[in-house]
């Protein structure tokens, strides 16, 4: 028996790197199946070696994760890196604020780049990293072609197993590269007609960096569905918001309608317009879905 960490699945295989740093291709038992677990990319697990030579093996136990995410299908994430181009594509905040509220649902640290400086406005992206560093996230102003503040990120993915996301055409896959040349993913043409990037990345897959932590480069998309999060919990992950929860004159407040409500009293303050108006924005989203 030897434990490891799944680094990659295809088409039934999964690929586990064990502590002595060989990786073993397995299959999963019929357990799994019967019991409608799937194996995911980042679970630890316990193996069984059928044939040393061909670094075949079976995969027997899955131990508990600490988190899983959907998209991609990845388990046991430190941190989310979540990366928006400063230009070409623009900054959409609306999604952005949602990629934040998922890795906020699922504990996840959360770093915030700002990638493509080198061809925008000082004055226009460093707006929007003001508004996230004053809500209290680490955000990274960055130039994967510039290499501007490459040795930052790095620092922050040093011995963590780090998610990447964002959407198309934003330059992941070149931050990445930029981080560690030997990955060598491939980079998407931005299209100059409708500025999204093409689907460069097919599957999850754990990847080491320079022998100092794990990346997990996603496919980029551009809208987020928050199906699992309730209006009530919303407020959770807006942690801005946190000095001034429990302080509003209504117990219960949900910091849209009622009066004397501390939140509102700070907007335009700690909490800035565009934040509050995207936490009412999903607010009204997430109460419509309940009543259909």
């Amino acid at each position: 028996m030897a434990s490891g960490t799944i680094v990659k699945g295809i088409g039934g295989f999964y690929y586990v790197k064990t502590e002595n740093d060989s990786v073993y291709e397995c299959r999963a038992r019929g357990k799994f199946r019967k019991d409608k677990v799937t194996p995911l990319v980042g679970d630890i697990v316990e193996i069984s070696v059928i044939d040393e030579e061909k670094k075949k093996g079976s995969l027997d136990i899955i131990f508990q994760r600490k988190n899983e995410l959907l998209r991609p299908r990845v388990s046991n994430v430190d941190q989310a890196v979540i990366v928006f181009a400063a230009k070409s594509p623009a900054i959409n905040t609306e999604l952005l604020n949602r990629f934040i509220i998922l890795a906020e649902q699922q504990h996840l640290d959360v770093i915030i780049c700002i990638n493509k400086i080198d061809i925008s406005d000082e004055k226009f992206y460093g707006e929007i990293v003001d508004v996230y560093k004053n809500a209290n996230f680490d955000v990274i102003p960055i130039s994967a072609e510039k290499r501007i503040n490459i040795d930052k990120l790095a620092q922050k993915l040093y011995g963590r197993i780090s998610v990447f996301a964002g959407p198309s055409g934003v330059g992941k896959s070149s931050l990445l590269n930029a981080v560690d040349p030997s990955l060598k993913l491939n980079t998407g043409q931005i299209s100059t007609k409708i500025e999204r990037g093409k689907h460069t990345t097919r599957h999850a897959e754990l990847m080491e960096i320079s022998n100092s932590g794990y990346i997990v480069d996603s496919p980029g998309f551009t809208s987020l569905f928050l199906e699992d999060i309730s209006k009530e919990e919303l407020q959770n992950y807006y942690r801005e918001f946190a000095p001034f929860v429990g302080k509003c004159r209504f117990s219960g407040c949900s910091h849209v309608h009622e009066p004397q409500c501390s939140v509102k009293e700070h907007v335009g303050r700690e909490i800035s317009h565009m934040r509050y108006e995207s936490y009412v924005s999903i607010y009204n989203e997430l109460n419509n879905e309940r009543k259909k």
